[in-house]
Parts: C-alpha cells; sequence; structure tokens
C-alpha cells in the first residue's frame, strides 16, 4: 500500500472518500507539526538572544512583536536541510541519525557536566546525595559516549560542521559583548572540533562521507 497506509484501509472499508479523508488530515496534522517546531526553533534562538548568549539582532521583533530575524535564520536553515534530502539516497534516514548524533553530544556535555560538580561536591550536604549523583552521572556519561560510538564517525563528523558553523554566532556575540573569546582549555576544544569539521568537509568533498 502507498503511504499513508491507513488511507488504502478506510478506501477499502468506506469507499474513495476515506482515503481523501485521511489524506486531509495527514496534511492538517503535518502543517501543524511544522508550525509547532518552526515557532519552538525561533523560541530556542530568540530567548537566547535576550539572554546575551546570541547576537542582539535576533533578539529584535517586527511591528507584530515577532521575532523576524529568529524566524527568518531558523526557517533558511530548515530549508538548507529541506533542499539537502534531495542529494541522499534515503533522505528519512538520514535525518533520523544525524539529529539523533547532534543530541546525544549536548547529553555527553551535560553528563560530564554533572559528574564533574558531583566530583568536586560543592553543593551537597550529604554524602549519599553526591554519591547517588556521582554513579547516574558517570552511567550516563558513558552510557552516551557509548551511543555516539555505535553511531559511528559518519554523523559525527557530520554534527560537527554544524555546530562548527553556529561557532560564526558565538564569536559574533562575544564581540559585541567585548569579551574575550575562549581561555587556554576552550581553545584546545575549539581548535579539536575544527579539525573535526576541516575533516568531516574533506569527507564529503572526496566521497568518504556520504549522503
Amino acid at each position: 500500500m502507498r503511504q499513508p497506509s491507513m488511507a488504502s484501509v478506510l478506501e477499502s472499508v468506506v469507499g474513495p472518500w476515506g482515503s481523501v479523508f485521511v489524506s486531509v488530515g495527514l496534511i492538517v496534522s503535518v502543517l501543524g507539526a511544522y508550525l509547532a517546531w518552526s515557532l519552538i526553533c525561533v523560541e530556542v534562538i530568540f530567548y537566547a538572544a535576550m539572554n546575551g548568549d546570541m547576537p542582539r539582532v535576533l533578539a529584535r521583533e517586527n511591528s507584530n512583536h515577532v521575532p523576524a530575524a529568529a524566524l527568518w535564520l531558523t526557517n533558511g536553515v530548515i530549508q538548507l536541510f529541506l533542499v539537502s534530502t534531495l542529494f541522499s539516497e534515503d533522505a528519512f534516514r538520514l535525518m533520523v541519525n544525524l539529529t539523533s548524533a547532534m543530541v546525544l553530544v549536548p547529553y555527553l556535555l551535560v553528563a560530564a557536566y554533572g559528574f564533574l560538580v558531583a566530583r568536586r561536591s560543592v553543593t551537597y550536604d550529604r554524602p549519599e546525595e553526591r554519591r547517588r549523583d556521582l554513579t547516574f552521572a558517570g552511567a550516563a556519561m558513558v552510557y552516551t559516549a557509548l551511543m555516539i560510538y555505535a553511531g559511528g564517525l559518519k554523523f559525527l563528523l557530520l554534527s560537527i560542521i554544524l555546530y562548527a558553523l553556529g561557532t560564526v554566532l558565538f564569536f559574533h556575540t562575544r564581540r559585541e559583548q567585548k569579551k574575550p573569546l575562549f581561555n587556554s582549555r576552550e581553545w584546545l576544544v575549539f581548535m579539536a572540533a575544527m579539525a573535526g569539521c576541516f575533516f568531516g568537509i574533506y569527507g564529503l568533498a572526496t566521497g568518504y562521507i556520504t549522503l
């Protein structure tokens, strides 16, 4: 059966109008989900700009109190991703794997930060709470690292390319606030990320990494 399969099932039960009914419902559902996720992306960028974590221009609102700059940026990125699916053999699988890989990297960093806080025992009054959080954060860190490893180098490098592009916004924000970009340790992390970015771009250019 063609997709959506439920349309074919209902058509066989009640006639052609059943297929039309399901198809129209699917269109409404997809458009609603697209609108909701577009607004969520805009709000993330907008409130980050309001808090000084993104360039100030992304916090500007138009006469209708809509963060127009953030809306244009996020929807432009979405359109680029949609265009990229035209060059993929399996666009759905690519996007699922890529978004999963991109989510795992922040998860790993959050787990590592939780482990660091628990190990330093800065905010704990009772030892049992510290041991509990240390165990949970350590297990989460190991589990997430294993998930990234299982996902493979390909999607990790593709994620690093996108993270490197996002660094441009960070540079602009720090320049607006007249603050130094990185300390010595952060420069090491940045250089490692840039190396992964260049290797990923090289892999795409040479065909070592395929979409």
